[in-house]
């Protein structure tokens, strides 16, 4: 199994890059939100966190094709397989639909905003149902996930930040006040939590100001 791929970034077409590793040259289907964050950065070194995909159906006599799908983070990638363990959403159709970033998905999802689920390509209202039915419980780590536009890592772990997102609530926080706090200290430059207390004592230092 191919995890991650780091080559030189050769060409992007719609819906793939294709990258230089040594000798080889493999092409990595992408959706639209990684495409966006890779795009400034051809002829240069990048790595993508990668799943394995089987493409075809032999049950009916077709070709069965192995093909890689990228994204920039591991977080990214997690949240990608999740969303495909919805019945009705899969590879193909999550390919498709992300246009947007992850966080933005996961905040549509937690606040069970089907309409703007809807937006995305191929998610239509049932699907959008069943995609907030099943992972609406699920997307607190998603959803506090830190944009790379400026090309920084999640500064927190994302079991971390999911525990301690799940201790605020337990402590009596609602889970938008939960997100808020923890938001406002995982957007600080440099912000590194390795441990659930070490994130807990930073949220309450930062709410006592």
């Amino acid at each position: 199994m191919i995890t991650k791929i780091t080559g030189t970034l050769r060409q992007i077409a719609e819906g793939c890059a294709l990258i230089d590793v040594g000798p080889f040259q493999y092409e990595v289907l992408i959706p639209d939100f990684t495409r966006r964050q890779i795009q400034l950065s051809l002829a240069q070194s990048v790595s993508l966190f990668t799943i394995d995909y089987i493409d075809g159906n032999s049950a009916r006599g077709g070709r069965l094709t192995p093909k890689l799908i990228g994204f920039n983070s591991e977080p990214e990638r997690e949240f990608f397989e999740v969303f495909c363990s919805v019945d009705g959403v899969g590879v193909k159709t999550a390919l498709r639909a992300m246009v947007r970033p992850v966080q933005d998905v996961a905040r549509a999802i937690e606040q069970q905003d089907v309409k703007s689920l809807t937006t995305l390509p191929g998610i239509g209202p049932a699907t959008a149902e069943r995609i907030v039915a099943k992972l609406r419980r699920k997307m607190a780590k998603f959803a506090l996930l830190v944009p790379r536009g400026t090309g920084e890592q999640p500064p927190a772990a994302l079991d971390v930040v999911e525990e301690t997102y799940q201790i605020l609530v337990s402590l009596g926080h609602s889970p938008v006040d939960a997100r808020s706090l923890l938001e406002r200290v995982l957007s600080k430059p440099k912000a590194s939590y390795q441990t659930v207390d070490g994130l807990i004592q930073a949220v309450y230092e930062q709410s006592q100001r």
